[in-house]
């Protein structure tokens, strides 16, 4: 029973008495407690649990249902895959109904019988588990390697193993790479795969946020720290505890807090704006840039010490335009998903409308793609994208050739290959159609090129 500390179950429950009754009874999870809708979202912001008990009878409706089923639309936002138990001791059928409709899990009628609670809590935490699983094996059916990341270019897939072999330290992780390329995705799927994936996940663009209220926004400020600290703030470092901070377009952030956050790693304390007191915070930091911090170093610009804190391991995602494999993959997903999300009867794109996309160089990366084919599918008028629907003007310019033709028509054949099955999204057939050529003679070639499906 002890390895099942690290699930997390949640008590809302006002309750006191009875708070203390089912926290003993559950002693093989880690149990949060909370009495109010307020308590309980604040618990949901440092995990995410595979379970909640949850009073539907909660302050100030304690004799009706509005706040409990309120709070369990609040505990589904935030952690949609936990199984909620909602609790009661009013009899109305009609208020069961309406929870489970809502999302609940199960209804248990109070008064509470421990051995019942338990087994319903148990089959729901066998139910969370079963359902992690499927959706693990669904991403790799899908040959997703990292969660929501979607590749069959080589230097990627090499990327992808660096981020899972990485996830499982608490190194502090750099992610180089153009705007557009999906740092912030990466740095997600680093988290999901991580120790600290049931933590949370806080980010900021150090780029968004005015250089007077970084400080604050970072750390949090106690009441009358500077004209209008009306209250007394959580920043997000401390927001972050035991889960992960991203720092996005850490280059922008100027050198006064440079010197803070140095500081913040050094001792892994913080103290907010108008604070004295030391807290202490146990997170992983992310930081991504799509700027020359070495170049910025020599400039002065940026701290090579800082430096060398957030960058223990360190990616390069690889532009667009250089996994253009990727491009046809990624369109023929995003046309999918957004025909569904629009309403619109697009079903995929036609072979000129492919050969734009592979020709176009994407200075803006997967962000233009997706917004190309967002645009694409709102406007087009008839359920095949055309070239035209795409709009993307002229082709790109080829890359500096090869040294010797035999490379040339090794390295044509190999992106070939590559455009094709990511045209037929790993169909065998269908990218020998494409190629027009046969089976075996496709099997073949593969193997000579080292593609494996």
């Amino acid at each position: 029973m002890a390895e099942r500390k690290s699930l997390t179950l949640l008590l809302v429950e006002d309750d006191l008495g009875l708070q203390r009754q089912l926290a003993w009874t559950f002693d093989d999870f880690e149990v949060l407690r909370a009495d109010c809708r307020a308590s309980a979202e604040q618990a949901l912001e440092r995990e995410r649990p595979s379970v909640v008990l949850l009073d539907l009878g909660l302050p100030p409706d304690a004799d009706g249902p509005s706040e409990g089923l309120a709070t369990l639309q609040a505990v589904l936002r935030a952690s949609p895959d936990s199984k909620v138990i909602m609790m009661s001791g009013q009899t109305e059928r009609e208020f069961a109904l309406k929870a489970v409709a809502l999302g609940a899990y199960d209804f248990y009628q109070k008064p509470i019988a421990v051995d019942e609670i338990r087994l319903i809590v148990d089959r729901a935490q066998r139910l969370f588990e079963l359902e992690q699983e499927n959706r693990k094996l669904a991403r790799r059916q899908a040959g997703t390697p990292l969660p929501g990341v979607l590749t069959s270019n080589p230097e990627m897939l090499e990327l992808c193993r660096d981020i899972s072999g990485l996830a499982a330290t608490n190194v502090s992780i750099l992610i180089n790479g153009e705007s557009g390329t999906g740092k912030e995705l990466l740095a997600r799927a680093l988290h999901e795969l991580s120790p600290r994936a049931k933590g949370p996940f806080v980010a900021v663009n150090c780029a968004a946020i005015p250089e007077n209220l970084l400080e604050s926004e970072f750390f949090g400020h106690e009441k009358g720290a500077f004209t209008g600290a009306i209250r007394t703030t959580t920043g997000k470092v401390e927001l972050a505890n035991k889960g992960t901070l991203f720092l996005d377009e850490i280059g922008d952030m100027p050198p006064p807090l440079q010197a803070k956050l140095l500081r913040f790693l050094q001792e892994r304390t913080i103290e907010r704006v108008g604070g004295h007191k030391q807290i202490p915070v146990d997170i992983r930091v992310v930081s991504a840039t799509n700027q020359d911090l070495q170049g910025l170093i020599e400039k002065g610009a940026f701290r090579q010490d800082l430096y060398y804190r957030i960058s223990e391991g360190t990616v390069q995602i690889p532009p667009l335009r250089q996994r253009l494999e990727d491009a046809a993959l990624i369109a023929n997903k995003l046309a999918r998903d957004y025909a569904q999300e629009l309403g619109r009867p697009v079903r995929g794109l036609s072979p000129a409308a492919m050969a734009a996309i592979l020709a176009h160089p994407w200075p803006g990366n997967v962000r233009e793609l997706q917004n190309c084919i967002k645009r694409a599918v709102a406007s087009a008028a008839s359920s095949i994208i055309s070239a035209r629907d795409l709009r993307l003007g002229g082709e790109s310019e080829s890359a500096d050739g090869p040294l010797t033709l035999k490379q040339a028509r090794f390295d044509a054949e190999s992106k070939a290959l590559r455009q094709a099955l990511a045209i037929a999204e790993g169909n065998i057939s269908e990218a020998a159609r494409v190629l027009d050529t046969s089976r075996p003679t496709l099997y073949h070639l593969l193997k000579q090129h080292d593609i494996e499906l």
